[in-house]
């Protein structure tokens, strides 16, 4: 599905890190968004619906950021994607942040990751 050849023909931006970066951090990411969603279960918190459908909703938009930008080829549909991604972990953790402080401070690693991917993603689509 993924085609490694395309994306290593890619003009890279600046400050494009090597391939072996991402899988480390996104990790490490991963691990933190579960943390904090375990804080946010937890919290007193009375209307947690809210936070849960926009947890799903940027859950959703991570996932297939990388199957439309991978799999479709679609720079512009990843940037779109992305976009939205912003906002939605912005609004996550300003959500997670009013029911715990360290729900929300486990995602500022993730919400600046996202800025540097949306950074990327602009790369690539001004560069390719």
């Amino acid at each position: 599905m993924f085609n490694s050849f395309w994306y290593e023909n890619l003009t890279k931006p600046y400050f494009s890190p090597p391939g072996w970066v991402f899988t480390p951090v996104w990790s490490c990411i991963y691990f933190l968004i579960f943390l904090s969603l375990v804080f946010y279960i937890n919290s007193d918190f009375k209307n947690k619906n809210i936070g849960y459908v926009l947890f799903t909703i940027q859950m959703v938009l991570n996932i297939i950021w990388t199957p439309v930008f991978f799999g479709l080829k679609s720079i512009k549909g990843a940037f779109l994607i992305i976009i939205l991604l912003d906002i939605f972990v912005f609004s996550v953790m300003c959500i997670f942040f009013k029911a715990s402080k360290p729900a929300g401070f486990l995602l500022i690693p993730y919400m600046i990751w996202i800025i540097f991917a949306t950074y990327l993603n602009i790369g690539y689509l001004i560069l390719n």
